[in-house]
Order: C-alpha cells, then sequence, then structure tokens
C-alpha cells in the first residue's frame, strides 16, 4: 500500500505542477500581448541567455561532434562505409543532438540563474517591492525572461550545430581520411530542409518551458538563502526532465512530416 501510496503523491505533484507552469504560462501571454514590453530589460535579458550562452554551448556541441563521428567511424570502417560519416553525423546533430545539448546545457545555465535571482528577489521582498510601487512583476521580470529566451535559444542551438559539424569534419579527416569536401557533400546531400527546420523548431519550445520554469521556481522561493538553493536545483532537474520529455513528443510530431 505505501508504494502505491507514493506512486499517487507523486502523480497529484506531478499535475500539479503542470497546472501551475501552465498558469505562468497564460499569464506570461497575457501580460505580452496588454502591456508594454519593457525593452532595456528584454535585451539585457538576450545578452545574458544569447550571447554568454555562445561560448559553452559552441564548445560542448564541437566535442559531440568528435565524439560521435569517431565512435561511428570505428564502426563503420569495419564494415568500409566511411563515406556515409557525414551523413549519420550531421543528420544527427541537425535533429536531435544539436537542439537536446544546446538545451541541456543552456537550460541548466540560464533556468538556475533565473530562478537564483528572482528567488534572492522574493526573499528579500524586491518582488513585493515592485507591487507596492504599482508595477506589474510580470511585466518586469517574468515577459522579458521568457521571451528573450524562447528567441535566443534557436540561434545558439543554429551557432552550436555548426561546431558540431565541423567536429564531426575533423575526426572524418584526421582519423578515418575522409576529406572535408566528402563530408561537406554528404552532409548536404542527406540533411533535408525539413530535418535543419525540425532542429530549428524544437529550440522554441525548449526556450519557452526552461524560462518558464525559472522564472516559477523563483517566484515560489520560500525560506531565504536556503530556499533559493534549493530552488536552483530543482530548477536544474525539472529542466533536464522537460528537454527530453518535451523532445519525445516533438521528434513524433516532425516523424509525421514529409520530407523536402
Amino acid at each position: 500500500m505505501r508504494f502505491f501510496s507514493a506512486i499517487g503523491h507523486a502523480l497529484i505533484e506531478f499535475f500539479a505542477y503542470t497546472g501551475a507552469i501552465m498558469r505562468m504560462s497564460l499569464r506570461f501571454f497575457k501580460v505580452l500581448f496588454k502591456t508594454r514590453l519593457s525593452w532595456p530589460e528584454f535585451i539585457s535579458q538576450c545578452e545574458i541567455i544569447g550571447l554568454r550562452s555562445v561560448p559553452i554551448a559552441t564548445l560542448i556541441l564541437f566535442f559531440v561532434g568528435l565524439v560521435f563521428a569517431f565512435q561511428f567511424g570505428l564502426s563503420m570502417k569495419t564494415m568500409g562505409a566511411i563515406p556515409y560519416l557525414g551523413k549519420i553525423t550531421s543528420l544527427s546533430i541537425a535533429r536531435e543532438l544539436g537542439p537536446v545539448f544546446t538545451a541541456l546545457v543552456v537550460g541548466g545555465r540560464v533556468g538556475a540563474g533565473m530562478a537564483a535571482e528572482l528567488g534572492s528577489m522574493k526573499v528579500t521582498e524586491q518582488i513585493d517591492a515592485i507591487r507596492s510601487l504599482g508595477a506589474d512583476p510580470d511585466n518586469k521580470l517574468l515577459v522579458p525572461r521568457v521571451l528573450a529566451a524562447t528567441l535566443m535559444l534557436p540561434i545558439i542551438t543554429l551557432i552550436a550545430d555548426i561546431a558540431g559539424f565541423f567536429g564531426g569534419m575533423l575526426i572524418g579527416w584526421s582519423e578515418f581520411g575522409l576529406s572535408p569536401l566528402a563530408y561537406y557533400a554528404s552532409s548536404i546531400s542527406t540533411v533535408y530542409l525539413s530535418d535543419f527546420l525540425s532542429g530549428f523548431f524544437k529550440p522554441f519550445f525548449f526556450g519557452f518551458f526552461i524560462a518558464i520554469i525559472g522564472c516559477y521556481q523563483g517566484f515560489q522561493t520560500r525560506g531565504g538563502t536556503a530556499g533559493v538553493g534549493d530552488s536552483t536545483t530543482r530548477t536544474v532537474v525539472i529542466v533536464s526532465m522537460m528537454v527530453v520529455f518535451v523532445d519525445f513528443f516533438l521528434t513524433r510530431i516532425f516523424a509525421l512530416m514529409p520530407s523536402f
């Protein structure tokens, strides 16, 4: 009975949390279309989320391309299929590895940062001070962060994909003797526009939910500095679970699309 009770409690918490995230999403859209955007805060968040995340995302995807191409190259070498290395590596990076790894890396950094920043403002009553001055905290804090994350993550993913592509090309050339021109030609002949769009549109959803979760955890922070730490930890865990969960359903949806 304890086992089933634990399962029931976990399900209740899951649906309650999902409902809270949906309500905050509705708050975001309500404020976005009814009030004026705080442009200075939005531009600042674009810099924090976008420009400062590019180096780490690019480095991670470059090494992902290296490792992925090397591991597949070892297997393909035994079958004499090295000329197809560019096909497999580029297609995998464009559709799955690029969006997912970028979302996991940037999501952990950005989501935790939002939770920590807003959590600190919550426990020090700065958010209550914003309300007391007649301003809307959602307009000042929620909307710029969610909008910036939604728009910047696809751009970061595109840059990281290029780094992963060159990482695979470098391994193909240095380890397996595949010329960069052959690698490029193989990749171009395999990655269709639908594959590119699949990997490009996923980060819009990832970025939106990363920011929503980070902001929600920040707004719900309780218990002083210890509560800030708990919110940050919960954000990283939930964001990671969200990325793989949403990626599964988006992959199923994009798999139904015809290739073009």
